[in-house]
C-alpha cells in the first residue's frame, strides 16, 4: 500500500520575472520543509492561458508541488500563499496511490545521449 502525498498547484501573475519565480518555487519548498515535511517533486508547468480572467490576468505560471507529510504543513503552505499578492490561485489536494512521473514541458531543454553508430 502505498501512503498519501499532497498535491499543491498555484498559478503566479505572469507579469513577474524569472528570478522572483524562482524565488517563490523556492520560498514554498523551505515552508514545507520547515513545517516537518518532505518535497517530493516541484515541477514548473509554465506560463498557461486561463480558462477565465483572474484578478484582469488572462494568463498565469503554474507551478505544482508535491509533498508528503502528516498535513500540518498544508495549512502554513495555503496561509503564506493567501497573503502573498503573486499567488492568484491555488489548491491543494490529498492524493492517494503512486506519484506520477515526472512531465516534459513544452520548450525545455531535453538531452540527448549519443549513440553509437550501428555495425555494418
Amino acid at each position: 500500500m502505498t501512503q498519501p502525498y499532497y498535491e499543491t498547484m498555484y498559478i503566479l501573475r505572469p507579469d513577474i520575472p524569472e528570478e522572483e519565480v524562482e524565488t517563490h518555487v523556492a520560498k514554498y519548498r523551505d515552508l514545507v520543509v520547515e513545517a516537518g515535511a518532505e518535497v517530493l517533486d516541484t515541477q514548473m508547468r509554465g506560463k498557461r492561458r486561463l480558462a477565465y480572467p483572474i484578478a484582469k490576468h488572462r494568463e498565469g505560471i503554474y507551478v505544482q508541488l508535491n509533498h508528503s507529510g502528516d498535513g500540518q504543513q498544508v495549512a502554513v503552505l495555503e496561509r503564506a500563499m493567501r497573503l502573498s499578492e503573486d499567488v492568484i490561485r491555488y489548491l491543494t489536494v490529498i492524493q492517494d496511490g503512486p506519484m506520477p512521473p515526472p512531465r516534459s514541458v513544452p520548450g525545455a531543454a531535453v538531452e540527448v545521449a549519443p549513440t553509437e553508430p550501428a555495425a555494418v
